[in-house]
């Protein structure tokens, strides 16, 4: 590559059925064009070629589950190719591509509508796709966007115009590949804002599991990673349309805007002056794996406004009053494992001993603070973000918290255990087969949700996951409520949460 060439980054997407590996393969076979590379890898096709005086960087990233691979070669791409395959015309897979192709900021699009000679070439298939994209385009802020009917079947107007449409006087890909100023703009000169631990932002997600409000993920901006929480889901876009819907998920490919709650603050500007400044990754926090990638608006007003105040009378100094050390207990089970029962004995010997401490009991907390919440996924989840966030206040007044909630998910557990400080979380896992549950059934809710009553009912139409590394596992089969109260103030007097 010579000093007055550039990689021209260019992203291909559209429709999931037209072969763009032969449109590039074509696209190569200008004269002096050489293949230097080439990676299929998970379904993304990229290859370096030279031609019309630049270097240029293709990626396939086309097809529903290719919008991970769509958002990374997107990311810093100069022009996207957007490829109509007629007769379908404009799917909504083209709306969502080029919807997300706007929204990372890639201005310049070239809109190939492909498969003339299936319509015998006819001028007006090419001018009714081409008017409905751009009124499309037009909605989402792409302006700058050139329309070209080719045939990849016969090679019309990819580097020779086609003379089956006589009609078209436009340049071919080829030209207007090569037409593509690859001139190094001036940089964005922006300053970081001040740092911030709240943020608007839309979200891209990636993942076969929903993003749901509430939930917590790791986000990673640059070199920094922060614990966050999605509150509130504001909306998804439904791309069609591009109305806003309210949702509290965000499925697979769905694009939404969400506020984020960071654990703690971090420097960025708005993704629209700074690319890497504004763009995030969500990641998993149990598989670790990226499930979304984000774009940061704005700072919410929350953040410089509110402060942590520190009071003189700590949690420290209220437990010592109660002679006792802070901690939450969390049981965690299915339906009829016991939790309640084993709960309830020990809180009762807990008091009996002289001890302070509070039960947040699943059922009784949905009577008031959590009355607002049905039993969906994302219901559940804010239901145990709410529940989390009351224990550590409590642990923060110097009480021994017993929380005894099915919890079914992960992520939530973790999430409450990283409200508390180290060694005041104890996880009491209560096993206990399903059989063994759905036979007590002491509220009839197992009957309930086998006849198709009871919607999302932990154990039959809604999953449990099990604890990986809980402090204390019960199994209910062999031993009484009063020996898992046992086993479990035992652990409370090694840690020196009570006395000996």
């Amino acid at each position: 590559m010579n000093e007055r060439q550039r990689l021209l980054r260019v992203v291909i997407c559209g429709s999931e059925d037209v072969g763009t590996p032969t449109l590039i393969d074509r696209l190569n076979d200008s004269p002096g064009a050489r293949q230097t590379d080439e990676d299929r890898e998970q379904a993304v096709f990229c290859q370096r070629v030279t031609a019309n005086q630049h270097t240029w960087l293709a990626a396939d990233a086309r097809g529903e589950r290719s919008v991970c691979g769509l958002v990374t070669a997107a990311i810093d791409a100069d022009l996207a190719i957007v490829v109509v395959d007629l007769p379908t015309g404009v799917t909504a897979e083209i709306r969502r591509h080029s919807y997300i192709v706007s929204l990372l900021g890639v201005r310049r699009v070239l809109l190939a509508i492909a498969g003339m000679d299936r319509v015998e070439w006819s001028q007006e298939m090419f001018r009714s796709n081409e008017r409905e994209y751009l009124d499309f385009a037009a909605r989402i802020g792409l302006s700058r966007v050139a329309c070209i009917p080719i045939s990849l079947t016969h090679g019309d107007n990819l580097l020779e115009p086609g003379a089956r449409m006589s009609w078209y006087s436009g340049p071919t890909m080829s030209e207007h590949i090569g037409q593509v100023d690859t001139t190094p703009g001036a940089a964005a000169m922006t300053s970081p804002h001040a740092a911030a631990d709240r943020f608007e932002a839309s979200v891209i997600w990636m993942h076969e599991r929903p993003m749901l409000q509430g939930r917590s993920y790791l986000f990673q901006l640059g070199s920094h990673t922060r614990d966050v929480t999605v509150a509130p889901l504001k909306y998804s876009v439904n791309v069609n349309t591009l109305e806003h819907v309210a949702t509290k998920k965000l499925e697979m490919n769905e694009v939404g805007v969400c506020g984020l709650d960071l654990s703690e603050p971090v420097p960025f500007a708005p993704y629209s002056q700074s690319r890497e400044r504004g763009r995030f990754t969500l990641i998993d926090r149990i598989e670790h794996v990226p499930v979304g990638i984000g774009l940061l608006h704005f700072a919410l007003r929350r953040s410089e406004n509110v402060h942590w105040q520190a009071l003189d009378v700590n949690k420290v100094a209220r437990a010592a009053l109660k002679s006792q050390k802070p901690c939450v207990v969390w049981f965690t089970g299915l339906s009829g494992a016991g939790k309640s029962t084993i709960c309830n004995l020990l809180d009762k010997r807990l008091h009996a001993a002289g001890r302070h401490t509070y039960v947040l009991d699943g059922d009784n907390v949905r009577h008031g603070l959590n009355r607002d919440l049905g039993f969906t996924e994302a219901d559940r989840v804010e239901n145990i973000r709410r529940v989390a966030e009351v224990a550590h206040l409590m642990a923060d007044a110097g009480l021994i918290v017993l929380v005894s909630f099915i919890s079914p998910f992960r992520a939530e557990r973790r999430m409450a255990r990283g409200l508390m400080e180290q060694g005041e979380f104890i996880e009491v896992f209560v096993d206990t087969p399903i059989h063994v549950a759905e036979a007590r059934d002491p509220k009839g809710l197992y009957k309930k949700a086998r006849r198709g009553d009871l919607k999302n009912f932990t154990g039959v139409d809604s999953p449990y996951e099990v604890p990986e590394a809980s402090e204390i596992r019960i199994d209910t089969t062999r031993v009484t409520p009063e020996q898992a109260v046992d086993s479990i103030i035992s652990r409370l007097r090694s840690a020196g949460t009570v006395p000996s």
